[in-house]
This record gives structure tokens, sequence and C-alpha cells, in this order.
């Protein structure tokens, strides 16, 4: 990048840093699905070991995204559906009836953590021993009341994933995951290099080593260790680089706000696996991690495809979070992206005579083609409902996004074939505001349009 924006990204990590008292911190800024720059401040390990973009950080529950990756790989193949109750696939439990989407988006109800010593600082035991300890009592709300962030829900995704696949969640991550994507230096243990997880005092400027461990049962939900090379490519992935591992729609799915946390300020969601966060007026989509001695966080703004990654070695103390958000904000500030090129693009002839004016009602709206069959139906004044449309069949196209998400448009025509008016969802669009010569809803007044109050 240009040497202006690098210092200015440096300056905000060396001040986290700093101000944070990390041992370690490494960031970066993503681009084109490419670690573009990169940062690191401190040290690990022996005196004067910097870290690099390939030191492995604990990631936390950054490994639960990758964990709904797989299950919806797993919908995407037909072999679940997102609202199926857990008891079609993971028999015998207190919770059976919350679904796989619940479970997915921290709505099941499920408390947050497993009970007995806390899971992020014991070794952990097996699903039988896990499964046991998680009765009635361990439902804390009614499934889909609320958002509650629940590490047991992804203990429980793992043995889903383990039961459908045939094999633990860990290798159908790395087969299904890791692999396709070439993050190569991704792994559930420590590997050299990687950084020494620490706490850092509160009141004095002096370490303390964190355990590392196997979390057994709760291993989906925060057992992998990544670098900032692999967790640029997964940071392109969610923003909708996704390879062969998802189709761009089931990833843009994940996206979705399926719950906003009501705990504070309307600024933060939960999607299938994905955090959401506005800040700096951004809509990001990601994760963060955090387990004893380790932070780290992966955030993108779909709308420019500009992301970032950060870590830390500290238990606390650093805002991983605003750090990354902060890095994407300034990336696009000093670099914006240029739009693409306009470009003329091959449309289906019979697509124009749909283009143009349409009413609903008095309102007006621009119906106009796209390449590949899609429609897009936008307000003429620019404010109100506006959808995009993918085609089904002859003269029906659903809706992908906006208010008429998954509703249905049909082209209605007239005896000679030419069309007569659009019908979304039971509101109907004409070429005339209220057109007599159509089905508009409550018929048409006789008398017509009149020039004065009648």
């Amino acid at each position: 990048m240009l040497p202006t924006t690098e210092l200015a990204l440096l300056r905000r990590v060396a001040t986290e840093q700093s101000a944070g008292r990390a041992p370690s911190l490494v960031a970066g800024v993503v681009r084109d699905g490419e670690l573009r720059w990169w940062a690191a401040r401190g040290t690990v390990g022996g005196e004067g070991d910097r870290p690099g973009p390939r030191t492995l950080y604990r990631i936390g529950s950054i490994t639960k995204s990758l964990v709904a990756a797989v299950v919806l790989r797993l919908r995407d193949e037909g072999k679940l559906d997102l609202n199926d109750r857990l008891e079609t696939h993971v028999p015998g439990t207190s919770f059976g009836d919350t679904t796989v989407a619940h479970l997915l988006a921290h709505t099941s109800g499920l408390t947050s953590e497993s009970p007995g010593a806390w899971w992020e600082r014991s070794p952990g035991g097996d699903w039988a021993q896990l499964s046991a300890t998680l009765g009635p009592a361990e439902v804390k709300h009614r499934a889909g009341r609320r958002f509650h962030y629940s590490n047991v829900g992804y203990g429980v995704l793992g043995e889903l994933v383990d039961r459908l696949r045939g094999t633990d969640w860990l290798t159908a991550v790395r087969d299904e995951i890791l692999r396709p994507l070439e993050m190569t230096h991704t792994t559930d243990r420590p590997t050299a290099p990687h950084a020494r997880g620490y706490a850092v005092h509160p009141f004095a400027d002096v370490l303390l080593p964190e355990p590392e461990h196997d979390a057994g049962a709760m291993a989906p939900a925060g057992q992998l260790w990544s670098c900032a090379d692999d967790l640029a490519r997964w940071t392109a992935f969610v923003g909708g680089d996704t390879g062969e591992v998802l189709h761009p729609d089931t990833v843009a799915e994940m996206r979705e706000a399926a719950v906003i946390d009501d705990s504070g300020p309307w600024t933060a969601g939960y999607g299938l696996g994905l955090q959401l966060a506005w800040a700096n007026g951004k809509r990001l989509a990601g994760h963060t991690g955090s387990m004893p001695g380790f932070l780290a966080c992966t955030m993108i703004d779909p709308a420019t495809g500009t992301g970032a990654v950060t870590f830390a070695n500290a238990t606390s103390g650093v805002g991983i979070l605003s750090l990354a958000a902060d890095l994407v904000a300034m990336a696009d500030d000093y670099e914006p992206p240029l739009p693409e090129e306009w470009r003329p693009a091959p449309v289906d002839p019979a697509l124009l005579e749909l283009t143009g004016l349409w009413h609903w009602g008095p309102s007006p709206f621009h119906l106009r083609a796209l390449p590949e069959g899609w429609l897009d139906l936008a307000p003429a004044g620019g404010a109100g409902r506006a959808s995009r449309f993918r085609p089904l069949s002859h003269d029906r196209w659903v809706g992908l996004d906006g208010y008429y998400a998954g509703e249905t448009l049909t082209v209605v025509r007239d005896g000679a074939g030419r069309p007569h008016y659009l019908d979304l969802a039971t509101f109907v669009f004409t070429r005339t505001p209220y057109d007599p010569s159509a089905p508009v809803p409550g018929g048409v007044d006789e008398a017509g349009w009149l020039g004065s109050e009648g």
C-alpha cells in the first residue's frame, strides 16, 4: 500500500500494542483475497523473537465459523435442513427440540459454558461426558427467544458433524475447509513458530503463562490456532471469495443477521456462525476469538472487499475488534477501492420490453434488466422497497434481497403476449398508476382520477 497509508496503519497497530500492553500483536489488511499489508509489534518466545505473518496464535471462537461452514455444506448437500430438530441427528439430549439454525445463531437458549470446571482452562472429556452434564437446567431460555452466546452449542454442532460425516469435526474442517482454501498452517495444537499465551498483570508489567490443552468435546467452540496468512484467506472467504468450498449465496446467507445482540446498543448481531458488527459506518462480518492468553479477530466489509486480521498473545487489554474495524476503515479511507469499469453487458432482448416505468398504486418504480436474466426493481425516487430478482422459469423471478427476498415476481401478459402487469407477493405493478384494466386489489373507482376533491 502507499507509504502514507502504511504509516497510518502501523501507528494504529503500535498504539494498540503499547496501550493494551500486549506482549505481541500482529495485524494485517486483506484485499483481493490476499494479505496486502501486515505489521507486528512486540516479541514472542525468546528475547527479540518477533512474530511474522505465519506465527501461530490461538484464534478461539473463530473456530466456530469454520465449523459452521461444514454444517452449511451438509445443508447444501441435502444431508440436513437448518430447521431440523437436533433430535433428528443427535438423539437423546434434553434439548432435542432446538434446531440446527438455533445452534448456529446462538438462539438455542443453551447455557453459555459447559458445567464443571471452566473448559477454556481445563482439559475436556468426550461427547458422552459432556452430554451427561447437559440436563434440562442447562437450557436457560426458550429457543429462538434471544441471542445468548453458547460455547456449548458449538460443542453440540461438532457432535452433529461427527455423526453426519462419520468422522471427527476436526478432520471435516481440515478436509473440507482448510485444505481447499490452502490454509496449510492452521492446526488444533501449537506448532513452531507460535506465540506463547500470557496474562498481563493489571498493576505491573509482568507476565503469567496461560495453559493450553485439548478441549475435547468443547473443542469446536475454540480449539484452533492460525496465522495472518491463513486467516487472510478465510477473511476473503467470508467476504464472498469462496472458491469451491461453498456457493457465494450460502456465505451471503451466513452473513445475514439472524439475531440482534440486545445486550447493548444495536450495533452487533449474529448470522449463521458469523458475528456482525456496525462500526465506522460499515457493516462488517467475521468473528472474534479469545482463549486464555490470546485474542484474535477477522472482519471484512463485503461492500468494499476490504478486511482485517488481528492477533495478540494476551488474555485481555487489547481492543481486538475495534482495531480490526479501524484498519478496514482506514484502508478504505486512505486508498478507496475503485469501482469496476462500466462495460456493455449482454442482456436477453426479451427482457427489454419489461424494463422502464411501473407503478405500485401511485408510486413509480423502475425495472432494469441485469446480466444473466436478473431484474432490479427500485423506487424511482430512490428510497423505499428495492430488490433484485433471479429467474426461476419463463416470466417468473425470485427476490434475492430487500423487502421482496424469497418472494416471486410474475409477469402477466395480455392476449397479444405483451406485458400487462407484474404480480409481486399480491402487489400489482402497472404501467400507469392504478391501471383499471389490471386486477388492482380493491378495484379502481369508475370515475377515475379527479381534477379536484370529489
